[in-house]
């Protein structure tokens, strides 16, 4: 029966749908409070495609409420519209407007404003692969019941050697110090959410979620070598808007296997004026949002051992004189701390000589943290 079930299995390769490569995709809230709103407008590839998201830039979004008013986005770049808070007034109905470079127009339904309760508590337990980071509400009035979150995670981490040198190429190629603002040792990395984190009380006689999941960082990850910070955002939801997000994560996270939901058309609240029959992706909602911060350190999780790209890093020595045989000789310092390959990290300088005769020195991809964050501080960074 194995056999013969084996051999009955195909591939799957879906009928192309030319048109479904340019949908318009809107992703963001409006929020009625005091924090920004940021939509994002970006393009949908065909599922066999191996190009990256398409931004959509020179569109002129407009938020409008039921009573008139609007209120304009600026676009920042990468598809990225963004306006400050607006305090606005929630017993109004909002949407969004939004007309495109190539001449179109498309509108969101008008949705109430959702505010969204305090966030009790986030906060982490530790498991034996990792750690799970956890999160609390409950709206007394038992008005919410349906609730979405979001997350900002940062962390610090260092490179493999640090630097007190830096290579001066004015007025010629040289070795300096390095100034201490330069630092390109400990630097921060931040990532969003990926995952729809979505929950539901409508089926309890209270409005109380507890231990709702918001991210799993797993023992050997690089975020919590030294020192993790995330910033959970809560929103209130609709329950239509509630379905669609159910329905979102259905398609995109739990396929796989003949027992996972199959795949449904997912109809969002965005259509195009211009074009009734051309579907639009997402789900514009409205309102205030809560969030909350804590900060995961090192010194308090068990000794695990992380991975990361500099695990295979080696420290090297470059000298401006190297023998390379009977009477030849190589400038290591020319050849590659010049050239950018590998940057120099502290001098080497012997007592008897009266200069450096070439630097302590390691690949810059394992020397400059800056290739894979930033080294300025975040603001919200608090000392340990």
């Amino acid at each position: 029966m194995i056999v013969v079930w084996w051999g009955c299995k195909q591939a799957y390769n879906p009928k192309p749908i030319s048109v479904a490569s340019n949908y318009l995709v809107v992703e963001g809230t409006i929020n009625t409070g005091a924090d920004s709103t940021i939509i994002r407008l970006s393009r949908s590839v065909p599922l066999t495609s191996t190009a990256g998201t398409r931004p959509e830039l020179g569109a002129i979004i407009t938020i409008v409420t039921d009573a008139g008013a609007t209120y304009p986005l600026i676009e920042t770049g990468k598809g990225y519209y963004k306006a400050p808070g607006l305090n606005l007034n929630t017993t109004n109905n909002y949407s969004l407007k939004i007309s495109t470079s190539d001449g179109k127009v498309y509108q969101s339904d008008f949705v109430p404003a959702k505010n969204s309760p305090p966030i009790d508590s986030v906060y982490y337990r530790i498991q034996n692969n990792g750690v799970q980071v956890y999160a609390d509400t409950h709206d007394p009035a038992n008005n919410t019941k349906y609730y979405r979150w979001d997350y900002v995670g940062t962390y610090e981490f260092h490179s493999a050697f640090y630097s007190y040198l830096y290579l001066s190429t004015v007025p010629v190629d040289s070795v300096m110090v390095r100034p201490i603002a330069n630092q390109i040792y400990v630097c921060w990395r931040s990532d969003t959410s990926t995952n729809i984190l979505i929950n539901s009380s409508a089926k309890l006689t209270k409005d109380i979620i507890a231990q709702n999941p918001i991210n799993f960082i797993p023992s050997t990850s690089e975020m919590i070598e030294s020192r993790y910070s995330i910033l959970v955002r809560q929103y209130a939801l609709t329950p239509d808007a509630y379905n669609y997000y159910t329905q979102l994560k259905k398609n995109t996270e739990q396929l796989g296997s003949i027992f996972d939901p199959q795949p449904s058309e997912l109809t969002g609240n965005i259509h195009c004026v211009t074009n009734p029959s051309e579907p639009v992706l997402g789900y514009i909602a409205a309102g205030s949002s809560a969030e909350a911060r804590i900060f995961i350190d090192n010194r308090n999780l068990p000794a695990w051992q992380s991975s990361n790209p500099y695990n295979n890093c080696v420290l090297d020595t470059d000298l401006y004189k190297r023998q390379e045989g009977a009477d030849s000789y190589i400038n290591e310092v020319q050849l590659y701390i010049y050239t950018g390959i590998n940057t120099p990290l502290y001098t080497i300088q012997p007592p008897t000589a009266p200069h450096p005769i070439g630097y302590a020195a390691s690949q810059t991809s394992c020397v400059d943290c800056t290739l894979r964050g930033t080294n300025i501080q975040p603001s919200f960074w608090t000392n340990e």
